[in-house]
């Protein structure tokens, strides 16, 4: 019987692994990714079987074994990994797996459900152990054909590191090096998973740190974009015949250039740079409107605006049409779902990918974490957690944040069901601020938590008899039955400000983390009442900002959870410097910009689709030319890449600290 080729075997395997996770993702398949795939399996794979060839027989066939097993073993947990949060893991967070053990019958049943992905997945595996080990030919390469070899996977490597470069030239990969700094999904997409991996490995276990040179400063240009902005203000105003408001900046005294002199560092130089030309947004009528009020922020487990509902969710729904009702509100799923969620709103920056920003920023200085902002002021922090305090290290990041931290084992001591009651720790936190006035309070709920049924969620089963009746399928009764003891839990901290007389001076700020994600899309169209695109549509979601007593008014402009720090800072008249934060307050005349994980973005004249590289206009006539059109979207891509750019180097230099200490 004639024998299968090593080669064969390595490369087929890899690549048909990389076919399959690729086909599950329903991401673009037929692009310039399709060929770096191919390109790169090749080439890991014969870099893999140059190391073999130095085996003896025996030994190269069982390691070989254990390579596919392995590499299956990586492929599926991805796949499941994917299924669940709608994004790839990292290095960095399969090292924090011991967290997640608290969630492992979710991963158990999403694996259930993709068995036959999995199956299909192991078939390389069970091929070559029942199969192809026996009849494998193998590989005897001297030393002139290891060094050939070795030139072709430099030459398939070069291929595709040029195809990459001639990219970047082209303006649809910015600053061309995705590689060291792209979103997970959109590295997978465009390299294959086994690349993408192995760039994060080294990175994460060698500390080979991206490489990536700060984007360029190009003052004229930086300048003049501002310069058209105020040109296109002045237009609006003119069409309406009436004068354009005059306001302070949100913009503190800061000498940037003697900030350089007192340091060597050439990239802290850099920023003193980026943030000198930013161009401020301005205070305006809003500004101070809630200053000296008290403040609750809540960041919701899985909430969505598609969940405010009248009579299922009545307290949810008063708060959104009795305050500020953001219509055009989007809440973009970050790499580490929960903990960046909260980083993003918290911090007013954009995560750093492949760690747990929140985590890593428990040792930064962080002035305009709220915690520290208010207790500065002389208010009373704290914050709560319904779930272990120790998950994603809140109980480091959050004390640093300005915060009396409790959660369940510090303190508060919630019943551990799964997930734990909302309600509970209303009823359990309230006492211990609502007399300290003037005070501000953080929640991370947990109610909203997947799974959505009504045999592995104990809030589900708890609310099952509120939502028996409603014409949705089980998953979907199940997830409201998580947002109603949301609902009642806000609906009784109403109660507790009204009884303490003190509901007119405090004011609330509630979003998600992320939308519910584990709802499958039917599920999800069916919450949403309508059918949803992957690139926006399932971002949509809600914000409240509520005090009650106040006048209720409508938002249309674009705005996302990176914006409601300034939003609020703004809203309760603080003093900061909006130059610092990536966010930018709703009510000033900062132009819109929602920025997405994957670089698409939203703005008031149109919509960006990073993967596809289509770009929806919105408001017509805006642009005389194609070309018009294509400088403006590269201009966003470029401001988009400072943003994610100088948001790690906030975090990793602890850029705060040398601005407001040093």
């Amino acid at each position: 019987m004639k024998k299968i080729n090593q080669i064969g075997i390595l490369v087929g395997s890899f690549i048909y692994m990389e076919i399959l996770l690729r086909i599950f993702t329903n991401e673009k398949f037929f692009n310039l990714g399709l060929m770096y795939l191919l390109l790169f399996s090749v080439a890991v794979s014969m870099a893999l079987l140059t190391i073999l060839s130095f085996f003896k027989p025996t030994t190269c066939r069982v390691t070989m074994g254990i390579v596919i097993v392995f590499i299956s073993f990586v492929f599926i947990s991805q796949l499941v990994y994917y299924d669940i949060f709608d994004t790839f893991y990292t290095i960095y967070t399969a090292g924090k797996a011991f967290h997640a053990m608290e969630f492992f019958m979710d991963a158990v049943f999403n694996a259930l459900k993709n068995i036959h992905w999995i199956l299909f997945m192991l078939l390389p595996s069970v091929t070559y152990f029942l199969f192809s080990s026996k009849r494998m030919k193998l590989i005897n390469w001297n030393w002139l054909q290891r060094i050939v070899v070795m030139i072709i996977i430099f030459i398939l490597a070069g291929t595709a590191s040029v195809g990459i470069k001639i990219e970047s030239h082209k303006g649809s990969l910015p600053n061309g090096e995705l590689m060291l700094s792209g979103h997970p999904v959109v590295l997978v997409n465009h390299f294959g998973l086994m690349i993408t991996m192995g760039s994060d490995f080294s990175r994460t276990v060698f500390g080979v740190e991206s490489s990536l040179e700060p984007p360029v400063l190009n003052e004229k240009t930086i300048k003049r974009a501002a310069e058209l902005e105020e040109l296109r203000d002045e237009k609006q105003y003119n069409d309406l015949d009436i004068a354009i408001p005059k306001f302070e900046l949100n913009k503190l005294d800061i000498d940037f250039e003697q900030l350089s002199l007192g340091t060597d560092d050439e990239i802290i130089k850099n920023m003193n740079d980026y943030f000198k030309l930013v161009k401020p947004s301005s205070k305006n009528d809003y500004t101070g409107m809630f200053e000296g009020y008290n403040l609750i922020m809540i960041t919701a487990e899985s909430f969505t605006g598609y969940a405010v509902d009248k009579e299922i969710t009545p307290t949810l729904y008063q708060l959104t049409h009795e305050g500020f009702n953001f219509t055009n509100f989007y809440n973009p799923l970050w790499g580490v779902s929960t903990s960046d969620g909260e980083y993003v709103a918290m911090m007013g920056l954009i995560p750093k990918i492949g760690v747990w920003s929140m985590y890593h920023s428990g040792s930064n200085y962080v002035p305009y974490a709220m915690g520290n902002m208010l207790k500065a002021r002389g208010y009373k922090t704290m914050a709560f957690h319904n779930h272990t305090y120790t998950y994603y290290e809140r109980h480091i990041s959050h004390p640093n944040m300005g915060y009396e931290y409790k959660g369940l084992g510090n303190g508060l001591d919630v019943t551990p069901t799964w997930p734990e009651s909302d309600i509970e720790m209303m009823e359990l936190s309230i006492d211990d601020y609502i007399g300290h006035e003037p005070f501000h309070t953080y929640y991370m709920t947990v109610s909203g938590h997947m799974r959505y049924s009504f045999s592995g969620n104990y809030i589900a089963l708890k609310n099952k008899d509120l939502v028996q009746n409603l014409p949705y399928s089980d998953a979907v009764k199940a997830y409201y039955a998580t947002q109603i003891e949301l609902d009642r839990a806000l609906k009784y901290l109403m109660e507790r400000l009204e009884q303490a007389g003190i509901a007119e001076r405090t004011l609330i700020v509630l979003s998600a983390d992320h939308y519910p994600y584990a709802l499958e899309k039917e599920e999800f169209n069916e919450l949403a009442g309508f059918e949803t695109d992957d690139s926006f549509d399932v971002y949509h979601s809600g914000l409240i900002v509520y005090a009650k007593g106040m006048k209720p008014e409508t938002v249309d402009k674009p705005i996302s959870s990176l914006d409601i720090l300034p939003t609020v800072m703004n809203l309760m008249g603080l003093e900061f410097d909006s130059r610092l934060l990536m966010g930018r307050d709703a009510f000033s005349d900062a132009k819109p910009l929602v920025i997405f994980a994957n670089k698409s973005f939203i703005t008031d004249i149109g919509k960006y689709n990073y993967l596809t590289q289509e770009f929806e206009v919105i408001k017509e006539n805006e642009f005389k030319s194609e070309e018009e059109e294509n400088d403006y979207v590269l201009s966003i891509l470029e401001e988009i890449e400072r943003k994610f750019y100088y948001s790690t180097m906030i975090l990793d230099k602890d850029y705060y600290r040398h601005i407001f200490i040093e």
